[in-house]
């Protein structure tokens, strides 16, 4: 997982506990080799502040101990459905539904799939889930065989038409040595499924659109024009207005960091992802969907300028041993062009970004009224670019303004979502 940590999300500074803190997951772990883990998931939404209680079926304890989760802080660790030493009331079946906001079972047998199908409540898992109103992610992970059959589909199947989020095994080879698909999903996946589950979907039947990362501007066969852009910025912008209920569509330049898939979670509106490499490239994505979208946010550092293309071929330094000159040619302005085509009847929302030398302040004013955005975010050259944090100044249409000092780019794209919302 350590791959997806600049996308954490830390819901620190959410409107109220009832939407970020002090939130808590129920984490339902079963029998299967991939049940250790089910240890990564929890430090991961611990490290987001949510707190995590677990669950242990016994075929799982066949395969883990209930230690390693106490040591890393689940609490309480359940373990049997009667007289269990851990559970803090005699109503231990009751508890999740009680005090978390979702459930995910990760990995969910074949038996634990077909006993939340029927309503078996012969083990405490099934019978904690069955007793929970809230959102159930369940990510299966069983032989390629056993996923395939017909009474596993069924079940699913089952699940699936009662609400269930589904995150689906990966295809690989298994513990066993079999091929196929049977492996526990991507971790990535399955943590953002939990955290999909567990907060408020305000932005629900929304679409939004994203632009993240650099453009590359060819010149010859090899060469180009870039920009150290990672698309960190834009793809914690993607990913707070995904896991608030939005439909994402993300234009992404190259070398722009990992999304989901969009076909990675069932149940939940897709993240669209559109790889690209010149602004050119970028624009006609972008023009392509613009007009279903109710949100525009347009983070990527576009190459203003493209230099006039040499050709395919490889220039060679024989070709010009005293040195050359390349001549510039303006690209489309992605955001000035986009948000003058709002709708005239529902108009788009509109967030800009600015990466300036200097006169932060009166850079983002100028581009406010000059891109005709609702609001602008700028930071200066130091403070953005390939940073796990960001130091910015925000303006909006209103005469509102904030200065945010290194936030986390999550947080900091929390909090962007949430003023343009309130626009």
């Amino acid at each position: 997982m350590e791959s997806h940590l600049a996308f954490r999300f830390l819901p620190a500074d959410l409107p109220d506990t009832s939407e970020g803190k002090g939130l808590r997951l129920q984490l339902g772990v079963c029998g299967s080799v991939a049940a250790y883990r089910a240890l990564d998931l929890l430090r991961q939404w611990q490290d987001a502040g949510f707190s995590v209680s677990v669950t242990l079926t016994p075929s799982a304890q066949r395969f883990v101990t209930p230690l390693p989760f106490e040591a890393l802080g689940a609490t309480p660790v359940y373990t049997s459905l009667f007289e269990d030493p851990r559970a803090s009331s005699p109503f231990a079946h009751l508890e999740p539904g009680q005090t978390c906001r979702a459930f995910v079972v990760a990995p969910a047998s074949a038996a634990t799939l077909e006993r939340l199908a029927r309503g078996a409540a012969d083990e405490l898992l099934p019978c904690q889930a069955l007793a929970f109103r809230g959102p159930l992610v369940l990510a299966p992970a069983m032989n390629p065989a056993m996923w395939e059959h017909p009474a596993t589909q069924c079940n699913v199947d089952i699940l699936r038409s009662r609400g269930a989020l589904i995150v689906p095994p990966g295809t690989g080879r298994t513990a066993c040595g079999d091929l196929g698909q049977g492996r526990l999903a991507d971790l990535r996946h399955i943590y953002l499924a939990g955290l999909h589950a567990a907060l408020p979907q305000d932005l629900a039947g929304m679409r939004a659109l994203v632009t993240l990362g650099p453009t590359r501007e060819a010149w010859d066969g090899v060469r180009f024009w870039s920009n150290a852009s990672t698309g960190t910025m834009g793809a914690s912008l993607a990913l707070a207005l995904w896991l608030r209920g939005a439909e994402v569509h993300a234009v992404c330049g190259p070398g722009a960091v990992w999304l989901p898939a969009a076909n990675a979670i069932e149940g939940v509106p897709p993240l669209h992802r559109y790889d690209v490499t010149s602004a050119k490239d970028m624009f006609e994505a972008a023009m392509a969907v613009w007009d279903q979208m109710d949100i525009g946010i347009f983070t990527a550092a576009v190459a203003d300028y493209s230099p006039e293309p040499h050709g395919p071929e490889k220039f060679k330094k024989s070709d010009s041993p005293e040195g050359f000159s390349v001549r510039f040619l303006p690209n489309p302005d992605i955001l000035r062009t986009l948000a003058a085509r709002r709708r005239e009847n529902a108009p788009q929302k509109v967030m800009g970004f600015a990466a300036e030398s200097g006169n932060l302040a009166a850079a983002v004013q100028g581009k406010l009224l000059s891109k005709r955005a609702d609001m602008v975010v700028g930071n200066l050259l130091g403070d953005g670019f390939g940073t796990a944090a960001n130091t910015v100044h925000v303006a909006d249409r209103l005469g509102r303004t904030a200065d945010w000092n290194s936030l986390p780019k999550p947080v900091l794209a929390w909090r962007l979502v949430s003023w343009l919302a309130s626009l």
